[in-house]
């Protein structure tokens, strides 16, 4: 496998960045649109895949790319290589309040599995696939589907967590129950299935979903508090409705409380 070994730094709290120091002729994958700021000196390049299979032919390197649109991403990634003979730095941000988290493959045995929208970045020679469920009840009710991301190889790989990011390590046969979309990632011994909540007032008022993810060691689980839909589903439930108008949350007043606050719509 062989990735391009990078060192890393990473900053900020709440909207936190990596930089990123490439030695000359070393390279990373990126996800569209992660890109922050870079030194002169570095290229970036628009390639089918990841481009941890160089001498894969071109009909190889189509078909393997073509597997990501099962995840909803896009054909394309994009890599940025330092051609000047010294170091240059490349940073990636996070794509909504969070936390980044460095994710050493070789420490995970060369695989970490992953929601497909959890990758920021990493060292190149890393595979960036598609992770299939042989469960079916998974794959209709776990959030994901029947799809996830893996990052295979021997480099660094950055992933993303939205809000505050909780770790668990898992004994053999312990089990953690954890809301569908608060998964992370997690290593490639764990056992991931799902479980019926149960309780007839639990299933219609409890507002938790209908299932539960179970996860199962021994391995590691990453767990993030905030996950993007359920932010952008409050942001949307919070948004004006229908003719411009808001819900007047936080005001006994309302929508004279807006007018007498300086909010001028009518």
């Amino acid at each position: 496998m062989n990735a391009h070994e990078i060192d890393y730094q990473i900053f900020g709290e709440e909207m936190q960045y990596v930089e990123l120091e490439l030695d000359p002729q070393e390279a990373v994958i990126a996800e569209a649109g992660n890109f922050m700021m870079m030194d002169d000196g570095i290229r970036m390049d628009t390639i089918f895949g990841d481009g941890s299979k160089e001498n894969e032919g071109f009909l190889g390197r189509v078909l393997g790319a073509g597997k990501r649109l099962l995840t909803g991403e896009s054909l394309f990634m994009t890599i940025f290589s330092n051609e000047i003979q010294w170091k240059k730095r490349i940073s990636f941000a996070s794509p909504y309040p969070g936390k980044i988290i460095p994710i050493d493959l070789t420490r995970y045995g060369n695989k970490f599995i992953c929601q497909k929208d959890a990758f920021l970045c990493a060292a190149k020679g890393v595979a960036v696939g598609i992770e299939f469920s042989k469960k079916l009840g998974r794959g209709f009710f776990g959030g994901e589907g029947f799809i996830m991301q893996k990052l295979e190889g021997d480099g660094m790989a950055f992933v993303h967590a939205g809000g505050t990011m909780a770790r668990k390590e898992l004994s053999p046969g312990e089990k953690l129950k954890i809301d569908t979309g608060c998964i992370i990632g997690f290593t490639q011994n764990i056992n991931y299935d799902i479980e019926f909540v149960g309780g007839i007032k639990n299933t219609i008022f409890g507002g938790e979903g209908l299932f539960f993810a179970t996860l199962t060691g021994p391995g590691t689980v990453y767990v993030q508090s905030l996950p993007f839909s359920r932010l952008a589903n409050r942001i949307w439930q919070a948004a004006p409705q229908g003719g411009g108008k808001d819900k007047g949350e936080g005001s006994i007043l309302g929508g004279l409380g807006d007018v007498i606050g300086g909010d001028r719509r009518f």
